[in-house]
């Protein structure tokens, strides 16, 4: 190491805010990623891969502005730049081994000593380099030329000076190149193949409380879900994950058939999108001059306002900013929606964007919405905290299982159980919650099968989605103030 007297400084490239922190409004976004730009392009399809901030999301999966090819690089912009939280899974579906395209040798010429590819998706491993000569030779990659993506993702070929090909006029080069338009709906939406084991789209869900410990938030794939067989194979997922856990669902609906709200109802009872764990979503938005589905951001802030209330998903993310610019079809029309037009979105099972100080979610309805009143099921924050508990309960309360069912057993599970319930409620995030051990429902022979029951009882807030005022022309007041010092 070199002696150093004085001074200098060294610049780091632009870093983003440390995203807050959840463990239970985790993103779980299916879709498609440019791999040929990651650090493994083979290692990324089909797994569940969890970043922790934006630079690891580039390393592990590349990240493209080209969101209509690469599908979750909306959501990592949505998610670290525009939210910033973590961690989100992302689940990649194209596959470099498959989803691909040959490109044939063809002559480019060499300006600096370097040729750019101008084409997205390149291989950089399948790369095969000659000089044009005299003759040709093979060029060999560290010795003859180094090969790099610049900003754009086109692949910079560098010749160096002790190579072969460094006054070379003309390369002849041939690759493979990543192929997004190759992925269709089966892809995302997977499958378990028998014989091998192997699991793809959907299926790998199952895998990411096994490898992470974390129980999904909510499962989104922007640009996939205005197809309804990709929403209704999500909606399908949203019970039973890993066997035993439950979440929601973000569904867009498409824009280019519901190109007005009047549309809204109609195109979601078409496209099936009426599950209680379901939230539907019109029309798209914009930030930055960038058009995203309106999934991708509304799931970026519906896990930002989990953090901020404690990790507890009680907060309805209705009212709350969604950091954006304005709404807009999938063509860029403009959409600006009144409280009436909004609210009839609401009442047809739709959340929108509506503008009020600012671009803000506007909706509490699930997607099973008007055809389901029941409380825990129509509203977002009933829907979201059932599920919670749920979850909380089997993953706090599964290493009590296979101990002997004793009474201490019992009162530990049930006595927990409540000083938890207790502390939600003293917060404000519930109205009640408890569980109780009913003796008539634990009966000798369940007992002696080695089944015991337990009952919840839960109370969520509803929201407060209406509020009316009367005012009236008072009379007395009126007559007493024009009276006054007549005496």
């Amino acid at each position: 190491m070199s002696y150093k007297h004085g001074i200098e400084v060294i610049e780091n490239k632009t870093s983003f805010p440390n995203p807050h922190s959840t463990r239970y409004g985790v993103q779980v976004v299916l879709g498609t990623a440019p791999v040929n730009l990651a650090e493994n392009p083979y290692e990324t399809a089909n797994k569940p891969i969890k970043v922790a901030n934006y630079e690891e999301a580039v390393k592990q999966l590349g990240y493209s502005e080209d969101w209509k090819s690469y599908t979750l690089c909306e959501s990592m912009y949505a998610s670290f730049k525009v939210f910033q939280v973590s961690p989100v899974v992302y689940i990649n579906v194209l596959d470099a081994k498959k989803h691909f395209i040959n490109v044939e040798e063809a002559s480019y010429p060499v300006s600096g000593h370097q040729v750019i590819l101008n084409t997205t998706g390149i291989l950089k491993d399948t790369v095969k380099i000659s000089a044009v000569k005299e003759d040709v030779t093979v060029l060999m990659e560290n010795k003859d030329f180094i090969m790099d993506f610049n900003e754009s993702g086109y692949l910079v070929v560098t010749l160096l000076k002790a190579g072969k090909g460094y006054e070379a006029a003309d390369l002849k080069i041939s690759y493979k190149m990543i192929a997004p338009d190759m992925v269709t709906e089966e892809d995302l939406i997977g499958f378990y193949h028998v014989e091998t084991g192997e699991e793809t789209g959907m299926e790998v869900l199952r895998q990411i409380y096994p490898k992470f410990g974390i129980v999904p938030g909510m499962l989104l794939a922007p640009g996939w879900t205005e197809n309804p067989n990709i929403g209704a194979a999500l909606q399908s997922k949203c019970e039973g994950i890993s066997g035993i856990f439950r979440t929601m669902c973000l569904l867009d609906l498409d824009t280019q058939k519901a190109r007005k709200y009047v549309d809204c109802l109609s195109v979601k009872n078409e496209m099936g999108y009426d599950e209680e764990h379901s939230i539907v979503l019109w029309p798209r938005v914009t930030k930055d001059k960038r058009q995203f589905h309106y999934s991708s951001v509304y799931g970026a802030m519906m896990s930002y306002q989990t953090v901020l209330n404690g990790d507890v998903p009680y907060v309805y993310p209705s009212n709350k900013l969604l950091n954006v610019d304005g709404a807009v079809l999938a063509d860029g029309s403009e959409i600006y929606l009144d409280q009436a037009q909004a609210g009839e979105l609401n009442g047809s099972g739709v959340v929108t964007a509506f503008h009020d100080n600012g671009w803000k979610a506007f909706g509490n309805n699930t997607g099973c919405y008007p055809q389901n009143t029941d409380p825990k099921d129509r509203w977002i924050g009933c829907r979201r905290m059932f599920d919670f508990v749920a979850n909380y309960f089997i993953t706090v309360y599964r290493s009590k299982l296979d101990e002997g069912m004793n009474k201490r057993l019992v009162d530990d599970i049930i006595n927990s159980f409540n000083i938890w319930g207790n502390s939600l409620m003293a917060s404000g995030m519930c109205a009640g919650l408890y569980a109780e051990y009913r003796k008539e429902e634990n009966t000798i022979s369940d007992i002696l099968a080695g089944h015991m029951k337990i009952r919840i009882h839960f109370a969520p807030y509803t929201p407060t989605e209406y509020i009316q005022a009367v005012e009236e022309f008072d009379v007395t007041t009126f007559e007493r103030a024009m009276t006054m010092g007549e005496e």
